[in-house]
């Protein structure tokens, strides 16, 4: 399911140049693309579909892809890699799906899925939808919070190619999964009743790393932008959620500032650490 809301974002739009078409069976869904980010103030007004295929423009910057195969963001330059998509149905997703560990994921004992009990989890962060749609696949009721028009674009084809597949399991799990196109401090400012657990994975500068393969994403994260807000964010969850709050971090940065010292929780009081990842939980009251 896909609501959306619009709002600022704060990306970097400067690298970006447009949408490109691939496949003319696809020409009105790119030229609607193109149509919405105009009106999000994300492309100039009116600007017509790229003429040029990615590999033929100049490297470093990034167009949206429309094709058969679904949304892409495509990297510009001969050299570039494949282009970054949302696969629910094939992939590391349904791989995770299958062996992923079940309830036994760290993921899902930060959360705190256990027992019967399934909360209901607002993820501010949506991203790609790699987390969001692991908790879905645990019975987990899923709002998807994306504030970057790009990655919800990616985002919301993915979910639509995944409601293609023949496969009722999969349904089943998407249904779980509702799609925001805002930011994640003006959702939690509107909502009206606590939610359960709220999720934070906030997008920081990446480190300097020479590997090659950490190229694309780099560049990916730059587009998006970083979540600078993350502090007031924070703060603000804590006042919104009945049960939970869970910020994943990397295992060695520190734990996110809040921004109101009257605050019972300034400081989470449980984590779960892994090799790469940590898992900050603030917890109000027990689950059901």
């Amino acid at each position: 399911m896909v609501t959306d809301n619009l709002s600022h974002n704060t990306s970097n739009t400067s690298s970006f140049l447009g949408v490109y078409c691939d496949d003319t069976a696809v020409l009105k869904q790119a030229q609607q693309l193109s149509q919405q980010l105009s009106q999000q103030s994300f492309l100039p007004p009116e600007q017509p579909l790229l003429s040029k295929a990615p590999s033929q423009l100049d490297s470093g910057s990034f167009v949206l892809m429309v094709g058969v195969q679904g949304v892409g963001l495509q990297a510009t330059g001969k050299k570039a890699p494949g282009p970054i998509r949302v696969d629910f149905a094939q992939g590391a997703s349904a791989h995770r799906r299958q062996f992923g560990g079940g309830k036994g994921q760290m993921i899902a004992k930060a959360i705190g899925v256990k027992g019967a009990y399934r909360p209901h989890i607002v993820d501010l962060t949506a991203g790609l939808g790699q987390d969001g749609f692991v908790l879905a696949t645990l019975g987990c009721e899923m709002t998807l919070v994306e504030r970057s028009p790009i990655v919800h674009t990616l985002l919301e084809d993915g979910l639509r190619r995944a409601g293609l597949s023949a496969d009722p399991e999969l349904h089943d799990i998407l249904q779980r999964m509702t799609l925001q196109h805002l930011q994640g401090g003006d959702y939690l400012r509107q909502l009206e009743q606590p939610a359960d657990v709220i999720y934070f994975d906030p997008m920081f500068p990446e480190r300097t790393s020479k590997a090659e393969v950490n190229k694309s994403m780099k560049a990916f994260h730059s587009l998006v932008g970083s979540d600078d807000d993350a502090g007031e964010i924070l703060s603000l969850a804590l006042t919104k959620a009945q049960y939970r709050v869970v910020v994943k971090r990397p295992r060695k940065a520190p734990a996110i500032h809040v921004q109101y010292p009257d605050l019972h929780l300034p400081a989470p009081n449980v984590v779960f650490e892994g090799k790469s990842t940590r898992f900050d939980v603030y917890t109000f009251k027990k689950m059901p």
